[in-house]
């Protein structure tokens, strides 16, 4: 087993509808106004750029994001990543009652030299990590939505 290799998955239910959602998480620029752990984003050009993330843990993570699927009738977003990390990130929107399912999945590799080092004792910290950063920017975007300022 490779003790840096992750598979992430989340689900936000989120009070609006299924277009807003998408074009929330279409802009990925955005991302920092209302999802604090998302540092900083750089667009390199019209389909890539360069993203910061940081958790609870001490440590920031940077990567570059390059598209490689905008389907908003199938309400599918998808990057490919490479840098401290390298693998994809797809976000899926669905309708679901009155608001939106979006449907987060991550394939990674871990190259930050340090998590990788720390890989096997660190890797239940890493994913709590994932889990505290996703429960976040899922209250950040709802509030987001709803017209309000970041959560934290």
């Amino acid at each position: 087993m490779d003790w840096s290799h992750y598979r992430f998955r989340a689900l936000w239910a989120l009070p609006a509808p299924p277009a807003a959602v998408y074009d929330a998480l279409e802009r990925a620029e955005d991302y920092p106004g209302w999802w604090p752990q998302v540092r900083e984003v750089t667009r390199t050009d019209d389909t890539s750029g360069v993203i910061t993330i940081r958790s609870v843990l001490p440590y920031a993570m940077t990567f570059t994001a390059r598209e490689v699927l905008r389907d908003r009738a199938a309400g599918v977003l998808e990057v490919a990543m490479s840098g401290d990390i390298d693998g994809w990130a797809r976000w899926t929107v669905t309708p679901r009652g009155g608001g939106s399912l979006a449907r987060y999945e991550q394939v990674v590799d871990v190259n930050k030299p340090l998590l990788r080092r720390l890989a096997v004792p660190g890797r239940p910290f890493f994913r709590a990590n994932h889990w505290l950063m996703m429960r976040s920017g899922r209250r950040g975007l709802t509030a987001h939505l709803a017209g309000g300022h970041q959560a934290v």
